[in-house]
């Protein structure tokens, strides 16, 4: 397949590190050095559903497609307002679209899962327009008076649309279970004749452990789908890495042996912001005319799991 749509969706509500050193033992300095981040968008009056929509009208509208048009739309979300019906058939209702959809829960990978599904659901012969949602709310999964994890999240949305093409030349993916390290509990409402206790823990982390993970897991994947692809990090044009932390992004970039303009960066803007960070990225660098017919792209992103993935596609 290939990509010929995108759009992207924030919240209004911009939060800074010197906010959030008002009620965090934090400071700017301290959140800048260690992440990157300078501040990050946090829904408040709206809701994710609402950003969704907004990212895949944007998506088909660069496309010029027509949401009828579509023949499936796959959504990549971890948490939202609802258990069901799933975000994406709220998508289709919303758009206009009478495709069947479905959710996946891919953490911050969920974009390159859902590329590797379309590539396969379009090469079923069965599919040719596919649009891909990802619209996440970590804000919703952490404690905001631990700084250890609320300063790193964001919200927002960001969609994809994806037609016939020969574009995507290699995809990775892999999982390593280790939900021990980064997890998240839900409050869980127990029958009577059960007596496992009811929790309501928000997302805990294992910094140090997830950043070598992180790190390793990417530089893996980029360097498997380059190479079965046939090509060299010399001939990568752009290198979208998921914008989770600056310092694994700088340890990337050591070891691809590339300049930094390869490697445009948001997370100073929005923070982690899960599966929608990679395509958020990629709009913005398609919405500012940096993407030229032909480039070669390279994905890479990891998350809760331990799961990771890199994609190689020509724009």
């Amino acid at each position: 397949m290939k990509i010929i749509g995108t759009g992207r969706s924030h919240p209004s509500l911009v939060v800074t590190n010197e906010m959030l050193s008002q009620f965090l033992d934090t400071n700017d300095e301290w959140i800048t050095t260690r992440t990157g981040i300078k501040e990050r968008r946090i829904i408040s009056s709206e809701n994710l559903v609402d950003l969704a929509i907004d990212a895949a009208k944007k998506a088909l509208s660069d496309a010029n497609m027509d949401a009828k048009d579509l023949d499936y739309i796959i959504c990549a979300n971890v948490v939202n307002e609802y258990i069901t019906p799933a975000m994406s058939c709220l998508i289709q209702g919303a758009i206009g679209a009478t495709c069947p959809c479905f959710d996946l829960n891919g953490a911050c990978v969920g974009f390159i899962y859902a590329l590797e599904i379309a590539e396969s659901f379009y090469r079923s012969g069965k599919y040719k327009n596919i649009l891909i949602v990802c619209a996440e709310e970590p804000s919703r999964m952490v404690d905001w008076h631990d700084r250890s994890c609320s300063v790193l999240f964001g919200d927002g949305a960001a969609a994809a649309v994806l037609t016939e093409g020969d574009n995507i030349k290699a995809t990775k993916m892999s999982a390593s279970c280790n939900w021990d390290r980064l997890y998240q509990k839900h409050e869980l409402q127990y029958s009577p004749y059960n007596s496992k206790p009811n929790s309501n823990l928000p997302l805990v982390m294992h910094g140090q452990d997830v950043f070598m993970f992180a790190t390793r897991a990417s530089i893996r994947d980029i360097n498997s789908v380059m190479k079965q692809a046939g090509y060299t990090s010399d001939q990568v044009d752009h290198f979208l890495i998921h914008q989770a932390n600056i310092r694994i992004i700088n340890n990337i970039k050591q070891f691809v042996k590339q300049p930094d303009e390869k490697f445009p960066l948001n997370i100073q803007k929005y923070g982690n912001t899960s599966s929608a960070s990679v395509p958020i990225l990629l709009d913005e660098v398609n919405k500012e005319g940096r993407l030229k017919r032909g480039d070669i792209i390279v994905m890479s992103a990891f998350g809760a799991g331990f799961v990771s993935g890199a994609c190689i596609l020509e724009w």
